[in-house]
């Protein structure tokens, strides 16, 4: 992509088509429009993603042949040219020099909202500290679909992205928003979901409720609601998992245990568990996640409680 070629415009066709009837896009000005676009099903496209989409004077995308089969869905003419983080070194600065050019400029992502997990960041963040307007254009999250879809509270919400792949930095991290008082959501790969929730179950507690939802708004999209224990023995069991997943854990249950009820409890359990079981029973218990509850049992045990 060569300055010249963000910088054309070609004279083509500003419309999209609707029911086979061809709509005028309107000009737009000049800034940077963060587009969200279908997570899987291309009617969830709204209206004025469509007319910015016809309308830019630049088009970005991740991959020009996934965004191509939108264009054609409602015979958009525009020309999409990649951005994406193997290239955004050289195609960031070229995207900035259009729109010091006076031109517009549209981002989207693959799926669902530009920025939410992309390369996208880098770009807005320029633009931003350029002085240009940043425009955005709402519609499809994978995130937002995930969590009312989940049955799970959403007045507070945290979306976390994606867990580390290791084990130890996958429960570390988990392990620091274990107390956050909020449904957590990541974003999982179909390989790792079994990992993620046992290691979710271990560190956080069994019984805190979860949804896996999977192919969200395509033809076999699943939530798979339960316990974290309950999912995680599920996907344990399960020989092949397909599809994009967001994996939605509920906030923690409400700690009303006094301290030195806690202490009693794991005194008691120790008596005739190992550590490791008697903290996983008093996190069963008490709803405090089994990592606390281990410590807490090594410190009464040297003397450090």
């Amino acid at each position: 992509m060569s300055n010249d070629d963000v910088m054309a415009e070609g004279g083509r066709q500003r419309s999209f088509r609707l029911h086979n009837m061809p709509i005028p896009a309107r000009p737009l000005e000049p800034a940077l429009y963060l587009v969200a676009t279908p997570i899987g099903n291309l009617g969830d496209i709204t209206l004025r993603a469509l007319e910015t989409l016809a309308g830019a004077d630049v088009l970005a995308c991740e991959d020009t042949r996934v965004t191509r089969v939108l264009l054609d869905r409602y015979g958009i003419q525009n020309r999409p040219y990649a951005y994406h983080e193997h290239n955004a070194d050289e195609a960031g600065p070229r995207l900035l020099h259009a729109l010091e050019a006076g031109k517009s400029v549209a981002l989207v992502s693959d799926a669902g909202t530009p920025l939410v997990s992309d390369p996208g960041y880098r770009l807005a963040q320029n633009a931003i500290k350029a002085g240009y307007r940043v425009v955005p254009i709402p519609g499809a999250s994978a995130p937002l679909a995930a969590l009312v879809g989940s049955g799970l509270p959403n007045d507070a919400f945290l979306f976390a992205g994606f867990l580390p792949t290791k084990d130890k930095a996958r429960r570390d991290r988990l392990a620091e928003l274990d107390a956050v008082p909020a449904t957590l959501m990541f974003f999982e790969s179909p390989h790792r979901i079994a990992a993620t929730l046992a290691a979710a179950a271990d560190v956080l507690g069994g019984d805190r409720a979860a949804s896996v939802c999977r192919e969200l708004t395509k033809t076999y999209e699943e939530f798979r609601r339960g316990t974290l224990a309950e999912l995680a023995r599920h996907y344990a069991d399960v020989d092949s998992v397909k599809g994009e997943i967001v994996l939605v854990i509920g906030p923690p249950p409400e700690r009303g245990v006094e301290t030195a009820d806690v202490d009693a409890i794991l005194a008691d359990l120790a008596r005739t568990l190992p550590t490791s079981k008697a903290a996983a029973e008093a996190s069963r218990l008490t709803g405090i996640s089994k990592k606390e509850l281990y410590q807490r049992l090594l410190d009464m045990k040297s003397g450090d409680g």
